[in-house]
């Protein structure tokens, strides 16, 4: 089984016992980490869909290894106008072991349900209410009092 879940601005995909770097996640080493936005759920016979995450679901890892990624250096260059600016970045990461993907069901309702809902759509009330008589009447009927008061 694995799930692809949402941390840090990115995707992952996760299956138990992987070791994985994240964006910095709080915590200490060999404290537990749960990640509750999983986006997907995959095995061998089903698959979870989360609209936009599966319900109920979750990742539970612990915390391997607080650290920096690898130096990414920033060159700035103009020609002729000795322009020149080096910058470098490490961006900060957490080490997680996965060490257990939990599964609480399935977000996306059965092919069914999707039918009768579409039928409902269908057959239901138009999709811009018309305005009843009495309402549509009461504007005309106070603009006809103005006119006639400034006529008398």
């Amino acid at each position: 089984m694995y799930a692809v879940v949402s941390t840090g601005g990115k995707q992952y995909r996760l299956t138990k016992g992987a070791v994985v770097d994240v964006e910095r996640v709080s915590g200490e080493v060999g404290d537990q980490v749960v990640f509750d936005q999983v986006l997907f759920l995959g095995g061998d016979d089903d698959q979870a869909v989360g609209g936009p995450t599966v319900k109920g679901a979750r990742v539970l890892g612990t915390i391997v290894e607080q650290g920096k990624g690898d130096k990414v250096v920033v060159f700035k260059y103009k020609k002729r106008k000795m322009y020149r600016r080096r910058t470098g970045h490490r961006q900060l990461l957490t080490r997680v072991r996965v060490e257990e993907i939990q599964s609480g069901g399935s977000s996306a309702p059965p092919p069914a349900q999707k039918a009768e809902r579409k039928s409902k759509a269908k057959a239901g009330a138009p999709s811009k209410p018309t305005p009843s008589a009495e309402t549509a009447a009461a504007p005309v009927e106070e603009s006809q009092k103005k006119t006639e008061s400034a006529e008398e």
